[in-house]
């Protein structure tokens, strides 16, 4: 299959809260405690990935929307790093899109290099993680390290 034929894969949708912030996309994956902030064109990208769309028709779009040239291998980068950070539907193979890498669209678009995808991530705490105090008679600094919320004289004292 050419790329200019191929159609970007389905976006995944389950198991993800979804929040525009601006022009980027907040997403936290629930399954794997991850967020990840998609700045313009990524989340431009991820939104079109309909299974439908075809990677010419979303550089198109992409070029109205952001005002700069915009070639399909900017778009087979986006979809390459969101099916990375699992935020594609699984089980689409990939093998028709082409292999491009950030370094070789910065070298050969570098006047509109903030048109390149870009995804951060970060690890989240789970709700354990996130919650843990310490218990009675543990060595603290403050109320707020004790499950009690009591620190007494550097100790975890029983709750007031």
């Amino acid at each position: 299959m050419l790329k200019d034929a191929a159609f970007l894969p389905q976006a995944r949708l389950d198991g993800l809260i979804v929040n525009k912030v601006d022009e980027e996309t907040l997403v936290y994956d629930r399954k794997s405690n991850r967020a990840h902030c998609l700045n313009p064109t990524a989340s431009l990208v991820w939104r079109r990935c309909d299974g439908q769309t075809t990677a010419e028709e979303m550089a198109e779009r992409l070029q109205e929307q952001l005002g700069v040239p915009v070639n399909e291998d900017v778009v087979w980068l986006a979809v390459k790093q969101l099916d990375r950070f699992h935020l594609l539907e699984p089980g689409r193979q990939m093998t028709f899109a082409p292999s491009v890498s950030r370094r070789t669209l910065l070298l050969k678009y570098a006047p509109a290099a903030l048109a390149l995808p870009l995804i951060m991530s970060i690890t989240t705490p789970t709700a354990a993680q996130g919650g843990s105090c310490l218990p009675v008679d543990a060595q603290c600094a403050i109320d707020d390290q004790c499950c009690s919320f009591n620190c007494n004289t550097g100790t975890c004292g029983p709750p007031l």
